[in-house]
């Protein structure tokens, strides 16, 4: 068996591994490769294989970092199964469409401006293109064993978000485990991450590989920054990713209301990405920690806003109340006229639930900008500003180690991908230190011959 790194070497996006065995070749995730100009530039690269020559696509899971490429993939020539869990196929139904209009927009934008070095700026793919990617998946539960070729495939529970798996790879001599993200083993709503299975290189995220999480009570934090933004007779406005974030954050007000830590007002989720996956997690209740009962109540915490025209006028209230809405990190969609509207008030308040990219208007409120720029013009920052690195779908560094414990069988080697190389590093010295494996990092291009190991 032959393995072949083609991303999320170096960084925390681009995630693409090739697998080769005899006349059987795989590509473990298909993501698309996101942040500085210098990554972005990458998702046009030719690929060093024909997509027709592909037997399959083995899926984590359905973030846009791992799945964003399908479209491409598909469009190009590649004709196999995409062999996935349920719930992520349904997750990618979603997401991707909205990443071929984002691309279009982005090329729509770059036009307009005259900023491309091509005329015309083109998309990467569009949202036909991602359309025509559903019929080629394939769900596979949990545990059940898939021939693809000369190579057995398994999935296996990895928490993270709804369906994620990490994937078993045996070609009946050597076999490779891919982590996909690995979600932290106390997150408030997803099921923790089942250990690795037996392999001989163990390929392992490292995204908080430098981290340690906070033991602060997530429910109790939020419960302090709504129970200040009522006093005011403001309004708490929350910046929250789609998939995974504003579930759980939807879990933690029903908790708040449930117990009667804060009087209850009402809730609005103002994302039709986000009112789509919150109705997956009842659906596929058995991938969390909800029984069915508990998502529905969960779901029923909050109103959904679906038109334009709801969300315009969603925007003119004005009484104590939450609004979830997209983007996580104040880059683009509705969550934009709802900060034009409420930071210039000091009664309000923006929670940022999580990290903020340097560069965005998030990461610009966080480091306590005095303005932003929306549409154009400069909004005064009156409101109270709290960021809150409480929630993260993906385990630290700590229980990063911990989980590659739990493997029955020590692998001969362990490379260390999706990170950036201080947390891979780091989390490589915590490896070595706990364990002694032999540990490295990934390397774009890198070629493991398990045969040599």
């Amino acid at each position: 068996m032959k393995i072949t790194v083609l991303g999320a070497a170096g960084t925390v996006t681009g995630s693409r591994t090739l697998v080769e065995s005899g006349d059987t070749r795989v590509l473990v995730d298909c993501g698309l490769f996101q942040g500085v100009r210098a990554l972005r530039q990458r998702n046009w690269e030719a690929l060093p294989f024909a997509p027709a020559e592909l037997d399959a696509v083995l899926l984590t899971h359905a973030h846009i970092d791992h799945s964003g490429y399908l479209p491409a993939l598909v469009r190009d020539g590649f004709t196999g199964p995409i062999l996935c869990t349920e719930p992520t196929v349904a997750l990618c139904e979603i997401l991707l469409p909205d990443s071929g209009h984002l691309q279009e927009e982005d090329a729509r934008y770059a036009n307009r401006k005259r900023f491309s070095r091509h005329d015309p700026a083109l998309p990467l793919y569009t949202e036909e293109d991602a359309r025509k990617v559903p019929p080629s998946f394939r769900a596979v539960p949990f545990g059940e064993a898939v021939e693809v070729g000369a190579l057995k495939v398994t999935f296996n529970p990895a928490g993270h978000i709804l369906g994620a798996a990490g994937v078993h790879v045996s070609d009946g001599t050597r076999r490779a485990y891919f982590s996909g993200d690995v979600g932290p083993p106390d997150h408030l709503v997803m099921k923790p991450p089942a250990p690795p299975l037996p392999a001989d290189v163990l390929f392992m995220e490292s995204t908080y590989g430098d981290r340690r999480h906070g033991d602060d009570d997530p429910v109790e934090a939020v419960a302090q920054v709504l129970e200040r933004t009522i006093g005011r007779g403001g309004i708490l406005l929350v910046p929250s990713f789609a998939v995974g974030r504003c579930q759980t954050l939807l879990y933690i007000l029903h908790e708040i209301f449930r117990t009667e830590r804060v009087r209850e007002v009402p809730v609005f989720v103002n994302s039709p990405m986000a009112t789509s996956v919150t109705h997956l997690f009842q659906r596929w209740h058995e991938y969390h920690r909800l029984d069915r009962e508990g998502a529905a109540s969960v779901r029923d915490v909050a109103g959904y806003v679906r038109t334009v025209e709801e969300s315009m006028e969603l925007t003119q209230r004005w009484f104590p109340m939450v609004i979830l809405s997209a983007s996580g990190m104040c880059t683009g969609g509705r969550v934009l006229h709802h900060l034009k509207a409420l930071l210039p008030d000091h009664r309000n308040t923006v929670m940022l639930p999580g990290f903020q990219a340097p560069g965005t208007r998030g990461g610009a409120l966080a480091a306590g900008a005095e303005e932003v720029k929306i549409h154009g013009g400069w909004v005064p920052v009156r409101a109270e500003v709290v960021q809150l690195d409480l929630l993260s779908a993906h385990a630290d560094g700590h229980q990063l180690v911990e989980w590659a414990a739990g493997v029955e069988v020590r692998p001969r080697r362990v490379v260390l991908n999706h990170g950036e190389p201080a947390a891979s590093e780091a989390l490589r010295q915590r490896l070595e230190s706990r364990l002694q494996w032999d540990v490295v990092a990934a390397e774009q291009g890198m070629v493991l011959d398990l045969d040599r190991l």
